[in-house]
């Protein structure tokens, strides 16, 4: 299986990111513009509130006697005032732009890399892992990563670079002022970098409550009948209210402390500001005229402003990042891979054998199949039976390579199935399951799920062989009709039809029936047997039924009990041994 070389999440984000140096050296140069003109306007105001003047008054009846106004030099202050909040206005917008299409862009990116490693990794670890948490780490949490970059990433981009811009300006007006603020706003950065620290734990506690919510939400309607129709309502409510009273729990914790950071900064910055008034008050008439004392407050403000709003931000960055974490350790699972040496299966006779196959889900526990062992000639048809849990699914998924075994070979034509590509084994199967699965489109496109490119004609034949045809033909929209989610306006057995017409078409030289007709009437399963009867002919095929009168055509029936073969033979040479198939065959029918 191939591994992905772990590496710190926020790098793995900006790998993401530095896919679109052209946006984002644009934000770059917008916002330094956009700040340099943000920053420009204070000095601008302040020389302007310069040029109004002293007003001078009579010491005697305090009344006011002139007043030096330089209306002149105050209108190409205003003038360029207006310029420069234009184009920092302008500039503003650019950079949102951009930081928005970097922001969309890496979370659909993203969102392709999990679907898409989804496809690859081993059926093992999906049966592994619980519905409800793929589906939030694949749409809840790259939904909080989106929130987090977008509102994040150009707020706090925007802030450094104010932070870096003010220090310049102020620097340039009183550098002994700029050196208190200096020193007092490292407290500010420690306040918000203490209570971020201790957020991120609880952000991903909090995800991973709201997983837990998900996981259950999914699972009780996706099981709606059952919940049904055992009453369960209640208890799926008390359920689901205790996972939903965690992720309230824990959701109000981590907000209380990230909403700390703002308030604890605001007070810190309202010392800053405070001292710069009183020490520049005192300052005045002297190196500082009243504009500038103006301009190095607003200075003062801005300053600190940033961090309020980094610290604003830094919740959903945490938030963010926990999420992260989670989406990326979805993409760290290693993928399901072949052999570099690995065959690609050709020219398939259809002969499979199995050799001292030994296999278990769990190694450390009991092994289901032992010392399993056929030999199965082209064309044959092998019918799987057995009590529940015996092992007739696990040689199926041996098969299809789904699993591995733990020792043993299994071969097809001749070749390990070990040293196959996958993809080349698993084509020449067709299946049918117990479980049907229909994906959202049209009949005519779930028909040809298997073989995309396949004509009208060859549609309706392979309907018209499963017996599909009829019921396909009273729908609104025949074979255009939409198949809602996961065949939800279709009964089970006209599901099970469409997926039986899927294989028609598609016709591999191998066949795995899994209780193919399980969920249709006797009458149609009458039908769908001489329709079996005939795509089977030449084809080896596996048939797992618990019906038994499905399999009594088989050209041998193997008998499983606890992943052994107890016995094997015809229906008729079994019947005659009147062991435990006869046992079960009698209990069906007698």
């Amino acid at each position: 299986m191939k591994k992905t070389k772990k590496v710190p999440y926020t790098s793995r984000l900006m790998k993401y990111v530095s896919e679109y140096k052209l946006y984002a050296l644009t934000a770059f140069i917008t916002a330094s513009v956009y700040v340099f003109c943000s920053l420009y306007i204070p000095i601008l105001i302040g020389r302007a509130i310069d040029c109004l003047g002293i007003a001078l008054t009579d010491s005697d009846t305090g009344k006011i006697i002139e007043v030096n106004v330089d209306f002149e030099g105050i209108i190409p202050y205003l003038i360029k005032i207006i310029a420069a909040a234009l184009i920092a206005a302008l500039m503003h917008w650019i950079t949102y732009l951009c930081t928005n299409k970097i922001s969309y862009n890496v979370i659909c990116d993203i969102r392709k890399n999990v679907f898409s490693h989804l496809q690859k990794v081993p059926l093992k670890v999906i049966d592994s892992m619980s519905r409800g948490d793929i589906l939030s780490r694949t749409v809840t949490n790259i939904d909080k990563i989106a929130d987090g970059l977008i509102s994040g990433g150009a707020q706090l981009f925007i802030g450094v670079l104010t932070i870096a811009g003010t220090l310049v300006f102020m620097l340039t007006i009183n550098y002994k002022i700029t050196i208190f603020v200096v020193i007092v706003t490292p407290l500010s950065l420690f306040v918000a970098r203490f209570i971020s620290k201790n957020t991120f734990s609880l952000f991903k506690k909090q995800s991973e409550a709201d997983s837990d919510v998900s996981a259950v939400t999914e699972e009780m309607i996706g099981g709606y009948d059952a919940v049904k129709s055992f009453a369960y309502e209640d208890k799926a409510v008390a359920e689901f209210n205790e996972k939903n009273e965690i992720l309230r729990k824990r959701g109000l914790k981590a907000t209380f402390f990230s909403s700390l950071t703002n308030p604890c900064t605001r007070f810190v910055n309202g010392i800053v500001y405070a001292g710069v008034a009183v020490f520049g008050a005192m300052t005045v008439p002297g190196s500082l005229s009243v504009g500038l004392l103006s301009s190095f407050l607003t200075y003062a403000n801005q300053y600190t402003k940033p961090f309020n709003e980094i610290s604003g931000v830094l919740a959903e960055l945490q938030s963010a990042l926990a999420s992260a974490q989670r989406v990326f350790e979805l993409i760290d699972i290693p993928e399901e891979t072949d052999e570099e040496d690995a065959n690609v299966l050709c020219d398939v006779d259809g002969s499979v054998s199995f050799k001292n196959v030994f296999f278990s889900y769990d190694p450390d526990n009991v092994r289901l199949i032992e010392n399993f062992s056929i030999d199965v000639k082209p064309g044959q048809r092998i019918a799987l039976v057995g009590p529940t849990g015996c092992g007739k699914t696990t040689v199926i998924n041996l098969l299809m390579r789904f699993y591995d075994t733990i020792s043993g070979k299994i071969s097809v034509s001749g070749e390990n199935i070990s040293e196959l590509t996958r993809d080349s084994l698993r084509s020449h199967y067709g299946m049918v399951l117990q479980e049907t699965w229909l994906k959202n489109g049209t009949i005519k496109e779930n028909i040809a799920f298997g073989k995309p490119d396949a004509t009208d004609d060859e549609i309706i034949a392979a309907a018209k062989a499963a017996h599909a045809h009829s019921f396909i033909k009273r729908l609104p929209g025949k074979y255009d009709s939409v198949v809602t989610e996961d065949g939800g306006n279709l009964s089970q057995g006209q599901k099970q039809l469409i997926c039986i017409a899927r294989v028609m078409l598609a016709l591999p030289p191998m066949l795995i029936l899994d209780e193919a007709t399980s969920s249709i009437d006797t009458m149609t399963e009458m039908r769908i047997q001489k329709a079996f009867s005939h795509m089977m002919n030449g084809r080896t095929s596996f048939i797992v039924a618990h019906r038994l009168s499905t399999i009594r055509e088989a050209d041998c029936i193997l008998v499983m009990k606890a992943g052994k073969i107890i016995e094997q033979g015809t229906h008729e040479e079994l019947l005659a041994v009147n062991g435990f198939y006869a046992e079960l065959y009698n209990s069906q029918f007698k």
